[in-house]
């Protein structure tokens, strides 16, 4: 199961990778400043976070999130290979993946919400990602190899990340 899920998240990371602007920077990826989810779903992540008692920050971008250890290494920039150990659950608390041990990708290859977040914190860090689905998966419902719905369209989606490196 946990194959079949990192071969979904791979096949959306290579998604989000070929829709990034290229820009003559010396990176190809460059995060977009003006991406912000619709209003709609951060008030629907806004409901969720004052339901359950969470305590977050938001983001300008819509995300919310809290940092559970800053770290004190490098931050991530959007060229950056980053490794992670995390969780992602649904808002009903279904896990969907899970990474036990450290995992490489470059930031900018992550869904938008991950992008956003890791450079909030730095090497060493943990957080606490509140993403609404536009920066998550959006309306495409996540599948495993089974046809089984993992990601069911239009979801909340929080993960649990630890920084682990910064290269």
């Amino acid at each position: 199961m946990k194959k079949i899920l990192l071969t979904c998240f791979a096949l959306f990371l290579f998604f989000v990778f070929n829709s990034c602007r290229k820009r003559d920077n010396g990176c190809a990826l460059e995060l977009d400043p003006a991406i912000k989810a619709p209003d709609s779903e951060i008030v629907r992540l806004q409901n969720y976070i004052t339901s359950n008692n969470i305590t977050a920050t938001q983001h300008p971008s819509g995300i919310f999130y809290d940092i559970i250890t800053q770290g004190s290494g490098n931050v991530p920039g959007q060229c950056t290979q980053v490794g992670v150990t995390y969780v992602g659950t649904l808002s009903s608390g279904v896990e969907f993946d899970r990474s036990n041990t450290t995992v490489f990708y470059q930031l900018g290859g992550f869904i938008y919400g991950w992008r956003i977040g890791l450079p909030l914190i730095k090497k060493g860090g943990k957080m606490k990602l509140y993403v609404p689905p536009a920066l998550g998966y959006g309306q495409t419902d996540i599948m495993n190899n089974n046809g089984v719905v993992v990601i069911p369209k239009n979801s909340i989606l929080v993960f649990e990340v630890n920084l682990n490196e910064v290269n």
